[in-house]
């Protein structure tokens, strides 16, 4: 199946479709340090005797480097390649992970780049065929995802994302209709790390192996280890985290969020006009200068903006109004 790539403005895309349903998606926003990205940086600290220590590379950004050899010292440059991204949290931000590598330097591989060395086929396209877009944003910010008889509650925290299975089925039937949606979701949110999914409680063994088999058959298009349920109803999952979540990105940058959707929408209106972006105050110091001269430039109008306190950070407005 052939993934789509959007070169958004502040953020690059991919999706794959079926039909016109989104089920799957990559979110790249250039900038951000990089799973696979080689520079040199500066070893700002390192507690004596430890392998571990912080740099910064030279775009300002902090990382913190495993594995440093002895003769590594503060002040000097050290060559690392980012091996886990940063991550946001509530009100401060996990620094991304690197180690020391004799590598050449190298920028970090273009999002389709990525996805073409994986194997997959790749198509680069100025806009998106007709899909539900919209709507995976407005998951992501809602965190929750229907399916018969319930829904998917998504929480993520700094450790793991957690997953709540709700709904008014018995147990058994609901925790087996909740696996299908849980896999769908994992892949149209992007999800990486560990995820801790409350199923309901099962008593019975039996009940339990089933959700474990389902869950097998579900995921098994996706690199993973996974728990045995317990008799609790959790199971824990854990993947390679090599970006950001959609979930984590709505969760923890929901300004930027919100910004980089509203762009994307006010690029695709049609008809006569000027551009009118109208969203929460936050929402300002995210639409960066250079990112509104590029709307104007790509939809060929006037860029206004106006904020308004009673909109909320994630509903944002584009329209076109008068000149």
């Amino acid at each position: 199946m052939t993934w789509l790539v959007e070169e958004g403005i502040g953020e690059t895309r991919a999706i794959r479709l079926e039909g016109e349903q989104i089920v799957a998606a990559r979110f790249d926003w250039p900038g951000e340090l990089t799973v696979g990205e080689v520079q040199d940086a500066v070893l700002v600290a390192r507690a004596a005797g430890s392998r571990r220590g912080t740099a910064r590379f030279q775009g300002g950004e902090q990382t913190l480097v495993d594995r440093l050899p002895p003769s590594a010292s503060e002040g000097a440059l050290i060559r690392l390649e980012v091996t886990r991204p940063a991550l946001g949290e509530r009100g401060r931000r996990k620094l991304a992970r690197a180690r020391p590598t004799e590598a050449a330097p190298r920028p970090a591989p273009s999002l389709a780049d990525r996805l073409r060395a994986e194997g997959h086929d790749v198509r680069e396209v100025r806009a998106f065929p007709t899909g539900d877009f919209a709507d995976l944003i407005a998951e992501a910010f809602t965190g929750e995802v229907a399916l018969p008889g319930g829904s998917l509650q998504f929480s993520p925290t700094p450790a793991m994302l957690l997953v709540d299975v709700d709904g008014t089925l018995d147990p058994r039937a609901l925790a087996l209709a909740a696996v299908p949606a849980l896999a769908q979701a994992l892949q149209r949110f992007d999800v990486g790390g560990s995820i801790g999914i409350d199923f309901p409680t099962l008593a019975d063994k039996a009940d339990r192996r089933a959700v474990d088999a389902a869950l097998a058959a579900s995921l098994a298009y996706w690199p993973h280890e996974r728990t045995a349920m317990n008799g609790f109803g959790f199971v824990q999952l854990v993947a390679r985290l090599e970006r950001p979540s959609l979930l984590h990105r709505a969760a923890f940058q929901p300004a930027a969020t919100a910004a980089r959707a509203l762009l994307r929408r006010a690029e695709r209106l049609e008809g006569p006009g000027a551009v009118l972006l109208a969203g929460h105050p936050t929402l300002e110091a995210h639409l960066h200068p250079e990112w509104l001269v590029e709307l104007a430039r790509r939809s060929g109008r006037e860029v206004r903006w106006e904020a308004r306190p009673g909109l909320a950070i994630e509903v944002p407005h584009a329209q076109l109004v008068p000149r």
